[in-house]
């Protein structure tokens, strides 16, 4: 066993042993164990938060991108720093209204919304849908990350299996306080990683980041701009803000959100998460220096350019702390998934269709939901497809369509109805699977239309359908419920 790989098989052995410990003491019902009992502090809820961001995306894919698509890169710098600012207002109203109703899912909050237990299973349905994915995504890059930094000694499909049943024993076991244990080894080691190597990697091959950024200008000249068509500045812009209103809509945040102590933890979160998101930026140089170093990455293969670069530079002790860095950058997030999609399933789907469960039931199998769970992940992650980025923008596009549903709840007079949200919702998602199974652009359906205008993000397009329809039958729905109910005045 070479020394890389003992590191990295030492940091898992540690993560799961801290996962289980953080169980003990604790009555694991269903609140503790997707909420933590609702007594995370700053601290935990920062690096909860901060683990469902920063994952495999953000040590793969964010160099990856920058490898292989240069300028456009930067749109992962913009969407954060918007979601933090509409985090200060939307998560404590969030987090206030969930305390207030005991809510443990995300689709409890539409539930109770909109009094409508059915439309709390179409959202549930929708979070698991979005979040296979994001899990996807987290086992692909766990596979990548294990395989190039052990040297090829360990097989993706082999570092899959075992990241994946590590994590289902110790999300079975401690929920939530398992994850947020782990949280705590993963930013400290992200945050420094990243951060030399980003420093490092330009430094050692270019002289320094401006000679870097020169250097690939002269080789592959307009590579670290927007291009003119394609990935340009109406997709730049579009795509900023469709991920940026989709960024607290993931399921999994909920539970994050719920979480917390009190409100004032997300207004400080709020604060210091922008500065957070700067680290993203040494990702990027770690990806740029990699361009003229390690060359022929093409399409998915771009990812494998952090580690490929790590593996050139540094000796397998290191390589082998970088990997491991990388393996909990998938686990904490992965494991936050595997709980919320069975919460899901459990509360918002069984429980409806089958009310006289007890709450000792839905926890039972919210809990035996998550290998089921893990296995569905494996067979798409198997199947193959995808750069890293590419899905994750898939779910954004998908959970997204839940956003304009929140976002009218939270206000004192909702005009959105529920027959709205559903339809909406519905009239999104739908727009969404189309144009993924067909691979449809705005650029393929109107051809005529400027470059500016096809290059928009087409998940932009089913967004605008779904306000459309959600406010449109909204409309129509108050305009009967309101007859209706100066008809009954009437007759009585």
């Amino acid at each position: 066993m070479n020394s890389a790989l003992f590191i990295i098989f030492g940091f898992l052995l540690l993560t799961m042993f801290l996962g289980i410990q953080a169980k003990k003491g604790k009555d694991m019902n269903l609140e503790q164990w997707t909420v933590g009992g609702r007594g995370f502090g700053s601290i935990f809820v920062f690096l909860l938060m901060a683990g469902e961001i920063y994952t495999t995306f953000t040590f793969l894919g964010g160099s990856g991108w920058a490898y292989g698509k240069g300028g456009p890169t930067f749109y992962i710098l913009g969407y954060g720093c918007l979601a933090y600012i509409m985090s200060y207002w939307m998560l404590p109203a969030i987090w206030k209204y969930a305390k207030e109703n005991k809510l443990l899912s995300q689709s409890d909050f539409f539930v109770s919304k909109y009094k409508s237990p059915y439309l709390g299973v179409f959202v549930a349905l929708v979070g698991v849908v979005a979040l296979i994915p994001y899990l996807v995504l987290q086992l692909k890059g766990l596979g990548i990350i294990v395989s190039e930094a052990s040297y090829g000694t360990i097989s993706p499909t082999i570092a899959i299996w075992i990241g994946v049943l590590s994590v289902t024993v110790y999300v079975m076991i401690s929920g939530i306080h398992g994850s947020a244990w782990t949280a705590v080894i993963k930013d400290t080691m992200i945050l420094a990683i990243v951060l030399f190597l980003g420093i490092y990697l330009p430094f050692h091959y270019y002289g320094g980041i401006q000679p870097m950024f020169e250097a690939i200008d002269q080789a592959k000249p307009g590579f670290i701009t927007l291009p003119q068509s394609g990935l340009s500045s109406s997709w730049f812009v579009s795509t900023v803000l469709l991920t940026a209103l989709g960024f607290y809509a993931w399921p999994h945040t909920f539970g994050s959100i719920y979480s917390a102590q009190n409100e004032k933890v997300f207004r400080k979160n709020a604060i210091i998460m922008p500065l957070y998101q700067l680290v993203l930026l040494f990702v990027f140089f770690v990806g740029f220096a990699a361009i003229l170093q390690v060359k022929g990455l093409e399409g998915p293969a771009a990812d494998l350019s952090l580690l490929r670069l790590s593996i050139k530079t540094f000796d397998p002790w290191i390589v082998g702390i970088i990997g491991a860095a990388g393996l909990l950058t998938a686990i904490v997030p992965g494991s936050m998934i595997l709980m919320a999609a069975p919460t899901l399933l459990a509360k918002n789907v069984y429980k409806v269709f089958r009310p006289q469960a007890s709450e000792q039931q839905v926890s039972r199998l919210a809990k035996n939901l998550v290998p089921v769970v893990a296995l569905i992940a494996l067979y798409f992650t198997f199947k193959g497809g995808n750069t890293i980025v590419t899905l994750l923008l898939m779910g954004y596009s998908l959970v997204t369509q839940l956003f304009p549903a929140l976002v009218s709840s939270l206000f004192k007079n909702n005009f959105v109805t529920k027959q709205g949200a559903f339809l909406g919702i519905a009239a999104g998602v739908f727009t969404v699977a189309y144009t993924t199974i067909t691979q449809t652009t705005i650029g393929t359906l109107f051809p005529s239309l400027p470059q500016s205008i096809k290059d928009l993000n087409v998940g932009i397009i089913a967004l605008v359908i779904n306000l459309v329809v959600t406010f449109g039958v909204s409309l129509v729905t108050r305009s009967i419920n309101s007859s209706n109910t100066e008809t009954d005045e009437i007759i009585a």
